[in-house]
């Protein structure tokens, strides 16, 4: 069949009756490429017993022509296969232009989204006096973290273009709150909590899969192993992975990062703050994954450094 495939016929002249392989044989071969326009094959041969006329069709040929044969009739046939033959060609390589039209402009809506809900990370950590690379150092992390606790490299994706919006709603926060050098005071926490359900509900009612797992993220990223976070005091698996998962990335990131309130800590007390807090406030199983990850992180992180902290 290489030549068939270096060839690519318009049709075939194909007799039953034939040294190494029969004709049945060939068609059988054929229908194995699985070519999604088949060159149609006439079956010419001297049996002409009914069972043979069945077979032949059964087995994929387009028309069958017994000897001796009317050589104008034949002509016409090949003719006639060969015009629908061509019209098949074109009809398969209209749809797959336009199947690729389709895939080139889903890219692009795509993109067009995913830069959306960058941009819409980036303004949250704005209004938190951050910039937007903060966003790409964590969701990095999170999605380095999620490969190594097996996610498939689609749900890794979705978790790295995900987590930048998990503090979106810090948008909702008075200014005189959020941007409190100092100590909150409780009832100042309290407002300042509410962030994480402002932003599930900033993102509630979206029906994509990317919307829906950001809006998980934003609710439960504050969420403790130990059940003593908020906002509703989810304890061990019943905080979604991926809420646990960033959690990590987040404080880890926050913790290495200046602010205007703070020096950055050394990469050495930020782990081990991390180790500290294993089964308190974050997954184990996390934790485990982050330390074997933490030459991979440190490289993010290294790469992606705010000016302050180079």
């Amino acid at each position: 069949m290489p030549l068939y495939r270096q060839q690519a016929p318009d049709l075939i002249l194909l007799d039953i009756n034939m040294p190494h392989l029969d004709g049945y044989e060939v068609l059988e071969l054929l229908n194995g490429l699985n070519d999604p326009t088949p060159a149609p094959v006439i079956m010419l041969t001297a049996q002409n017993g009914r069972e043979h006329l069945l077979q032949a069709l059964a087995g994929g040929a387009r028309d069958f022509v017994t000897k001796p044969f009317d050589r104008a009739e034949l002509v016409m046939r090949v003719r006639n296969l060969l015009e629908v033959h061509q019209a098949h060609r074109l009809v398969h390589n209209q749809k797959t232009v336009l199947e690729e039209m389709v895939h080139h402009r889903t890219q692009e809506l795509n993109q067009s989204r995913l830069e959306v809900v960058r941009r819409l990370g980036r303004a949250a950590e704005y209004r938190d006096n951050e910039t937007g690379l903060h966003i790409i150092r964590m969701s990095r992390y999170a999605a380095l973290m999620a490969a190594s606790l097996g996610w498939s490299d689609a749900d890794c994706e979705l978790l790295l273009h995900a987590s930048p919006m998990h503090d979106i709603g810090k948008i909702g926060i008075p200014d005189h709150i959020l941007l409190k050098p100092g100590k909150f005071e409780p009832d100042e926490w309290e407002v300042m909590k509410r962030h994480a359900q402002m932003g599930a509900d900033i993102l509630s009612d979206g029906d994509s899969v990317l919307m829906q797992l950001a809006r998980d993220i934003a609710l439960t990223h504050h969420e403790k192993w130990d059940g003593s976070g908020y906002p509703n005091g989810l304890a061990g698996t019943d905080i979604p992975q991926a809420g646990r998962i960033v959690a990590v990335a987040d404080v880890f990131d926050a913790l290495t990062s200046s602010r205007p309130y703070k020096k950055a800590w050394p990469v050495e007390d930020a782990v081990r703050l991390l180790q500290e807090q294993s089964g308190r406030h974050f997954d184990p199983e996390i934790i485990s994954h982050f330390l074997a990850l933490l030459p991979e992180i440190v490289a993010i992180r290294n790469s992606n450094l705010e000016p302050a902290d180079s």
